[in-house]
């Protein structure tokens, strides 16, 4: 089974690295594949290019083998949106194989608002990442969708290629990359939120407000 875990990136950080590694486990894959997104279409603008977000995830992940980079997003530009990039992986991969993607309860929240959502499940299966704070509305068309697919156990998924949610609450690290851009502008350390080869990128770009050079 393969499974995506796409989001902006912005920059990579310890809570993502996390959260990778306990999918893998729970879902009991050999890799994950992370996609960050050219341009997120329901976000601000991130505070780094494609570029340099594709740069700090692989420096990020470098060493650990069932972490792996997919710049298919980067590679094609534009807005990213996500059904764009399951067709795409789903053309490669064929018909048969199991797919998911991984998806937070704060943006699976809006589900309904996205381009095309209704052909994802068609497409994938949802694995929803339990977020404290982030209860899904009961009445929504999101609850219902998982309601509606819900299995129990992560090995049914390996059952069909796609159709399928499944919801996990794995521990989560709470590290936020929007605080951690905030500290950086402020000039307060961001050490040990993120891998140190990520924080010597940044200061030798001067990403997120950071003068180059900065100790």
């Amino acid at each position: 089974m393969q499974v995506i875990y796409g989001g902006t990136f912005d920059p990579v950080h310890h809570g993502h690295l996390r959260l990778a590694v306990e999918l893998k486990e729970q879902l009991g894959v050999a890799t994950i594949r992370l996609v960050p997104a050219y341009v997120p279409p329901h976000r601000d603008e991130p505070g780094a290019t494609p570029e340099q977000r594709l740069r700090l995830l692989e420096l990020a992940i470098a060493g650990e083998p069932g972490l792996v980079l997919d710049d298919r997003e980067v590679r094609r530009e534009g807005a990213s949106y996500t059904t764009d990039t399951l067709r795409q992986l789903r053309n490669a991969m064929g018909s048969d194989e199991p797919l998911a993607m991984v998806v937070g309860t704060d943006a699976f929240a809006a589900f309904d608002r996205w381009r095309d959502w209704d052909q994802i499940p068609e497409l994938a299966h949802i694995v929803v990442v339990e977020r404290p704070g982030d209860p899904l509305d009961p009445e929504g068309v999101p609850a219902r969708l998982l309601a509606e697919r819900r299995v129990e156990h992560p090995s049914e998924l390996r059952h069909t290629p796609a159709g399928r949610a499944l919801i996990l609450a794995p521990p989560l690290l709470d590290i936020s990359a929007t605080g951690i851009r905030d500290r950086i502008a402020g000039d307060r350390s961001p050490r040990y939120l993120f891998p140190d080869a990520v924080w010597d990128e940044i200061r030798r770009l001067g990403l997120y407000g950071c003068p180059p050079g900065r100790r």
